[in-house]
């Protein structure tokens, strides 16, 4: 008898499953039974944390589009270990149940009751006024904006739109999407190897009481120095930062400085470097727009 009540407690107290939650709530509590900050994935994914908020919330009409709603929760569920296709089919009909519910509102009457039907000749003169409407709008937009325009920008909206599915589509389907590339990275080892003789101090937080650096001396061309994974907001100082080619997880990633000058204090870890290459390359875009 007792099993039997301690069984019925357990029940009773057992949390709902995820299947039964909406999307941003699976999301969310799958990030948090692994102790993720929102930050973390966000870094992860390089979604905009914003959007990443937007999802958890259910919001996706905050998102850029249906497309990007879409996208970044398959992403999204990746990181945290969620079934891709399951969560993109939720994403799915989240939005039509959206969609349904707007229109619905925006019926403002109920179709069996006939008398709150529209007499026919107050159809036909409604159905009149909107052509005209659309006539007259459609000839100020030729005049003022230059035939042509409107329908080239429908065009264009819809290649645009086109553009990020197929860019969504090739970062779910290809380990080497930016997404994918920045979660590997970050998660591997840190190696400097040195390209000339030169003299450098790698050292972290403990620095200062300890005294003692994680290593402090002169490196040789072809030799190598791998971070410590542990190190503690570990930093360099040296004199030759363009000596020193950085990769993480087997990835290259940009020098600290493409000239001989002495840097201190300068920060190493592997989220740091990552952070540094994404401002290289959108430097390196709005100097440079059509390398991309």
């Amino acid at each position: 008898m007792d099993s039997e009540q301690d069984s019925g407690s357990d029940e009773l107290t057992a949390t709902p499953e995820l299947a039964l939650l909406g999307v941003g709530d699976r999301l969310r509590v799958a990030r948090e039974e692994q102790g993720l900050e929102l930050s973390h994935i966000a870094a992860e994914t390089r979604i905009p944390e914003r959007h990443l908020q937007s999802i958890e919330a259910g919001s996706f009409d905050d998102l850029p589009s249906r497309t990007y709603a879409i996208g970044f929760a398959r992403t999204y569920a990746r990181v945290v270990g969620l079934d891709e296709k399951d969560i993109a089919d939720a994403v799915r009909e989240e939005l039509a149940e959206g969609q349904g519910r707007q229109s619905a509102l925006a019926g403002g009457m109920e179709p069996g009751d006939p008398g709150k039907l529209p007499s026919s000749g107050l159809a036909w003169f409604g159905a009149l006024a909107a052509v005209i409407l659309a006539v007259g709008i459609y000839a100020f937009y030729s005049t003022y904006f230059g035939a042509g325009d409107g329908l080239e920008s429908l065009i264009a909206q819809n290649e645009d739109e086109e553009a990020a599915a197929a860019e969504i589509a090739a970062a779910d389907a290809s380990d080497n999407s930016e997404a994918g590339a920045s979660a590997i990275a970050a998660s591997g080892k840190v190696v400097f190897t040195a390209q000339d003789d030169m003299w450098v101090r790698f050292y972290d937080a403990n620095y200062e009481e300890t005294r003692e650096p994680l290593f402090e001396g002169t490196m040789s061309s072809g030799d190598m120095y791998e971070l410590p994974q542990d190190a503690n907001q570990p930093r360099i100082n040296t004199g030759r930062p363009d000596a020193l080619a950085i990769t993480i997880g087997g990835q290259g990633v940009p020098r600290l400085a493409e000239e001989p000058i002495a840097i201190g204090d300068a920060e190493i870890s592997a989220e740091a470097l990552l952070a540094r290459t994404s401002t290289v390359d959108a430097a390196s875009t709005a100097v440079n727009p059509a390398a991309n």
